[in-house]
């Protein structure tokens, strides 16, 4: 019998663990966020997401809301009003999660200083966005196009119009990095997963999404519930360093009857795109 049970426990210890299921479940994190429309809705389902992993203690402290904001809006906001400089000055978060537009942002580096000297233990994440009115040049004019037909764009095209931006929020990242070593500010790369989507829409292998417009809720590039899913897969991949594939389908598709393989898809793009980039602080 004894030889049985050691029989079994040699197997067992080979067996692969699904994605979903790390052997060891790491600690929740207390949360506080900054950032704008294209951010401030992830908190909620990262918390979902968090619970469905069965980790425990994930807190999100206080969510700091600006429309269309810079970080240093949010520093910069009258005491009575801030959210997020308290939460720094006691040391209780965990992690920071940031959101900026146009870069480079102040803001950015003065919430790392104070956040650091309070606590400093204390992780950052910037998240990547992707382009409004799929051009930068457009959401920076005074002439916005009050719908755009994102299905008339090919992927090169938004490759020309998002890598620079991308490089933008990767070479400042660097250069807060260089300076404030103990900073290691993470980027989450929320831009680049959604131009995975876009091209599995492109090659028709999106379950239940025909057109790239169906992403977006306006011209601006507000995103609906895919998008939002997605971008918060990311950042549970990148807070807690495992990948969500497995995890069960979030409240926002559950009515969809796509929904089981949607899910599955927008954790496999998330994983991957997290995993491929060099400033995700997450490896394979």
């Amino acid at each position: 019998m004894r030889s049985l049970t050691l029989l079994l426990a040699f197997l067992l210890s080979f067996a692969p663990l699904t994605a979903a299921e790390p052997s060891v479940r790491p600690a929740g994190l207390k949360v506080l966020t900054a950032g704008h429309s294209f951010h401030v809705w992830m908190p909620p389902l990262v918390a979902e997401m968090a619970k469905a992993a069965e980790i425990q203690g994930h807190e999100q402290l206080a969510i700091s809301s600006i429309g269309g904001s810079k970080v240093i809006q949010h520093w910069d906001l009258p005491a009575e009003k801030n959210k997020a400089k308290p939460v720094l000055e006691a040391g209780k978060a965990d992690l920071f999660t940031m959101a900026p537009t146009f870069l480079p942002d102040a803001g950015i580096e003065n919430f790392v200083k104070l956040g650091l000297e309070h606590n400093p233990k204390l992780r950052f994440t910037l998240q990547q966005n992707w382009v409004p009115f799929e051009d930068p040049a457009v959401w920076l004019s005074k002439n916005r196009p009050k719908s755009i037909d994102r299905d008339a764009i090919t992927l090169a095209q938004l490759r020309a119009k998002h890598d620079p931006y991308f490089k933008l929020i990767e070479d400042h990242v660097k250069e807060i990095n260089a300076r404030i070593p103990s900073a290691k500010i993470a980027i989450v790369p929320s831009g680049e997963a959604v131009m995975a989507l876009r091209d599995k829409i492109i090659r028709g292998e999106a379950p239940g999404i025909k057109t790239q417009n169906e992403l977006f809720t306006d011209a601006l590039g507000h995103p609906g519930a895919q998008i939002r899913v997605l971008s918060a897969y990311c950042h549970f991949s990148v807070i807690y360093r495992r990948s969500p594939v497995g995890l069960p389908v979030v409240s926002q598709l559950a009515k969809l009857p796509e929904a089981e393989q949607l899910n599955r898809l927008l954790q496999e793009i998330a994983w991957k795109v997290v995993t491929g980039h060099p400033m995700s602080g997450v490896s394979k």
